[in-house]
């Protein structure tokens, strides 16, 4: 009984170091077809990273360029807005110059209505005698 429980062994023995072969030769190959895959990736990877650093410069040229198109937008509204800061600051001023002075704005006001009175009267005074000439002129 012992023998076949030896030769039981030494058979299973064998069939195992078979398999531990085969799964030893499977590892191999596996390895050996991963490695050259790895290669052939790694050459078109290389070509790619080309590809994909000729596309980043592209891109970052044309970022350049539209945010310089952007800042010399920014930099014409900036001078705008400095220009009609400018202009309302000098507006206030002007207004709060008047205000400050109200008695002389109201006497200027007054002068010109008593000057804008005496040119109406003129003006009546003067198509009056445009219509005496005038009819002067058609009876004769």
């Amino acid at each position: 009984m012992r023998v076949e429980k030896k030769r039981k062994r030494v058979e299973m023995g064998i069939g195992r170091r078979h398999l531990l072969v085969g799964l030893g030769l499977v590892m191999v190959l596996g390895i050996a077809v991963y490695s050259r895959l790895w290669v052939i990736d790694y050459k078109i990877s290389n070509a790619d990273s080309q590809l994909l650093r000729m596309q980043f410069d592209l891109a970052h040229r044309e970022a350049v360029d539209e945010s310089a198109e952007w800042r010399l937008r920014f930099d014409q509204e900036r001078e705008n807005s400095a220009k009609c800061t400018n202009e309302l600051t000098q507006a206030k001023e002007l207004l709060n110059k008047n205000t400050k002075d109200p008695p002389a704005v109201e006497e200027r006001v007054r002068r010109l209505q008593k000057e804008n009175m005496e040119l109406l009267q003129s003006l009546d005074v003067i198509k009056r005698e445009l219509e005496t000439v005038k009819l002067k002129c058609t009876a004769l």
